[in-house]
């Protein structure tokens, strides 16, 4: 019998991006008795179906985007006979489509740190449960991934987990619903230990791959402090030594690392935080700037983020830091007009951010936004090939829509159109070119520019593609562009590297209970 993981995807480049950590942690989760699962992430190599046994156990992890492939995944492994268990988010989201149209004997819904080994040894017991509740583990809970078991020469960047939670609410985003407002961090130790094991094997460059690496602003503290809520002080100023801590500790690892994470834009006010970033070589964040208007900002109740000649003044700080921002903008909110998408174009330039992705407002499951859309279009209940629109990942991708929100003033097309002029624009050669003057020798540039074409190209069937042909060119493309990229990112492995120690004792971190 063979546990096998599965992360699903419809296209398979033989080299990715970063890492797909759950596949890993969830490799650690399985007891050892077990054995060694058999890891198959799809964005490197389709599943091999004649490697699935009767009795085998197959774990599926989806989210929206790859829901539709993770189904076919399922019924196929289920014909083998084999346990199938889904996961992730949009199967927490959504248990029952995994149940009607993937194959699935069970669905672990949250955390899967704990409850998979419950999970697995059901299996092969009295059979499992139909619904295992994972729920919001304690960080103390965390699994270290199961680097030894990932494939050489496949990956550019690794991925570490600091932080599960963030405290803000945006509309478009599940995170705060799914994985809950209240920060759940790592320690320290655990983070640096998992760190410094990639190194050993080579990875270089390591995404710390948080819903938000800034879960404390100082703005958070103030107001605490303002209403003289002691417990509350005492908790985010846990949180935020621990911050301190990690980030002293990455400083003493080789200097020739390279970390990304994702923070909000409160940061750029907080020059001591950025200060520690820049010493830590924290070089990239993705940063969701969403809209340029006050008027996008509260319709996507972001309103805690600045907006105009201020916005490019906190982006900038960020540069000023050695903090290289990806800025996300989101096209088709309803205060949007034909003016907007140059406008954003015109405010990344001034603003000097290094990478950009420009997407169209997309309803996500999990969402404000969402749920007002699906209560919206359940009174008009549109079909595309037999399926609700409001089902809308269940939908082909050569048939599915480009965007489902109604736009006040301008047509689906119009909006399709004009992001991916935008796109062009930001990614012509001679706009990376110039922004690739931030590197410091001829390869980094180069790297520069393969990187920031690849990534356009990656971007180009997430919405902005009209046909069928178009996204096939941009596959190839991708693929081609991927090969050299990961040879730019490789670096000598250092078996022999130690785990730098704490240089004094941090506060054990809050924990909420």
């Amino acid at each position: 019998m063979t546990v096998h993981l599965v992360n699903p995807s419809d296209l398979s480049f033989g080299t990715a991006v970063i890492t797909p950590r759950w596949l890993y942690v969830l490799a650690a989760a399985t007891p050892s008795s077990f054995g060694d699962p058999n890891i198959v992430d799809e964005t490197l190599e389709q599943i091999d179906a004649s490697c699935v046994l009767p009795g085998d156990i197959v774990g599926i992890g989806i989210h929206t985007g790859n829901a539709l492939r993770g189904y076919e995944v399922g019924r196929i492994a289920r014909e083998k006979g084999a346990w199938i268990v889904f996961g992730g988010i949009h199967a927490s989201l959504y248990p029952e489509e995994a149940f009607e149209l993937g194959g699935a004997h069970s669905v672990v819904k949250g955390d899967g740190d704990v409850v998979w080994a419950e999970a697995l040894r059901d299996c092969v017991g009295n059979g499992p449960q139909r619904l295992y509740e994972g729920g919001r583990i304690d960080a103390r809970h965390f699994l270290p991934a199961r680097w030894d078991l990932m494939p050489s020469d496949k990956y550019m960047w690794a991925s570490v987990q600091t932080v599960r939670g963030c405290p803000k609410h945006c509309s478009f985003c599940s995170v705060w619903r799914t994985d809950g407002q209240r920060p759940r961090q790592r320690s320290s130790d655990g983070v640096i230990q998992e760190i410094v094991a990639l190194r050993r094997k080579g990875f270089r460059f390591i995404a710390l791959a948080d819903d938000n690496f800034y879960p404390v602003t100082a703005t958070d503290l103030a107001l605490a402090e303002r209403q003289n809520n002691q417990a509350k002080l005492l908790e985010l100023r846990s949180i935020r030594a621990e911050r301190f801590a990690l980030m002293d500790r990455l400083a003493e690892l080789p200097e020739d690392m390279v970390f990304f994470t994702q923070i909000t834009m409160e940061a750029a006010e907080d020059t001591e935080f950025l200060a520690a970033m820049k010493k830590a070589r924290i070089k990239g964040a993705l940063v969701g700037i969403e809209a340029v208007t006050p008027e996008g900002l509260k319709a996507v109740f972001k309103e805690f983020n600045c907006s105009g000649d201020h916005l490019v003044k906190q982006l900038q700080r960020f540069r000023e830091h050695g903090v290289h921002v990806l800025g996300s903008f989101i096209f088709g909110l309803p205060t949007d007009n034909q003016d907007t998408f140059a406008a954003t174009a015109a405010l990344a330039e001034k603003a000097g951010i290094t990478f950009a992705q420009f997407v169209m407002l997309t309803p996500f499951p999990g969402t404000v936004d969402f749920e007002r859309w699906e209560k919206k279009q359940n009174r008009s209940a549109v079909i595309v090939d037999g399926i609700p629109v409001t089902r809308y990942w269940l939908i082909p991708p050569q048939s599915r829509p480009k965007m489902f929100m109604s736009h006040p003033s301008m047509s689906s097309e119009e909006i399709r159109e004009r992001t991916q002029e935008v796109w062009d624009r930001f990614y012509s050669l001679t706009s990376i070119w110039k922004r690739s003057e931030c590197a410091t020798s001829l390869r980094s540039r180069l790297a520069f520019l393969f990187v920031s074409k690849l990534y356009r190209q990656m971007y180009a069937r997430t919405g902005i593609s009209s046909d069928s042909a178009r996204r096939h060119r941009a596959n190839v493309l991708a693929r081609w562009l991927a090969k050299p990229c990961l040879r730019l990112f490789q670096a000598k492995p250092m078996p022999n590297l130690q785990v730098p120690q704490a240089s004094y004792c941090a506060q054990e971190p809050f924990q909420v209970l």
